[in-house]
């Protein structure tokens, strides 16, 4: 009788933890694979949205939303000269208009801010770096536009505009560039494609700038 008790005990006892083990695991598992299935998709989401801008483009027109009414964006025609989308890495807590507001109220940020006052306001003029004439065309909400002046490298009436985007806390920020009329830089093949890889590198640089500092905005 007790040896039959103890074996009656001992399948009692193996029974709960096998369900209670069991219970444990399935909602567990499915956890896990929910939470992975989510940063997945989140994941494909950004690069998806940050893929898209950094195609570049040498025809068309400049992003649809304008940062003001005065801003000048052609409709038609080949005036896009690029394109580019950077990553700013996950900033959960930081908005699109913070980042805009740190590098407009910091603008020694700017890799080549040159003599640009550390504060730029809208219809500021000033030279970058290697005395190149830009003017402060509009501020935005998520947004910063400057457009080149007579004397600048590329020529005078080239926009280029710095979007900031978020998306489930990862930021991008995508540039683009167009002119008002062919530069005699634009119109020579070799030039225009210098320009365009030292415009990609350089805002490469402002994206890993802005990339740490974002933390702080």
């Amino acid at each position: 009788m007790f040896a039959l008790r103890e074996v009656l005990m001992r399948k009692a006892g193996r029974t709960p933890r096998r369900a209670l083990s069991g219970s444990a695991q399935g909602p567990g598992s499915a956890s896990v694979r929910t939470a992975s299935a989510g940063l997945l998709a989140a994941a494909l989401l950004f690069v998806t949205v940050t893929a898209a801008a950094a195609t570049p483009s040498h025809a068309g027109s400049p992003p649809s939303r304008s940062p003001s009414a005065g801003s000048r964006s052609p409709s038609t025609g080949p005036n896009l000269v690029y394109r580019y989308g950077y990553s700013l890495g996950f900033h959960p807590f930081t908005s699109p208009h913070d980042v805009t507001a740190q590098l407009t109220g910091n603008f020694w940020l700017f890799p080549v801010s040159g003599d640009c006052p550390a504060v730029i306001h809208p219809a500021d003029e000033c030279d970058l770096l290697g005395g190149n004439p830009v003017r402060v065309e509009a501020i935005g909400y998520d947004s910063l536009q400057i457009a080149t002046l007579p004397g600048h490298d590329l020529g005078d009436g080239m926009h280029i505009r710095f979007t900031f985007a978020r998306v489930l806390g990862l930021h991008c920020l995508v540039v683009s560039a167009w002119q008002d009329r062919p530069t005699p830089c634009s119109e020579r093949t070799l030039c225009s494609a210098a320009s365009r890889t030292g415009a990609q590198v350089l805002w490469r640089v402002l994206a890993e700038t802005l990339k740490i500092s974002a933390y702080a905005a």
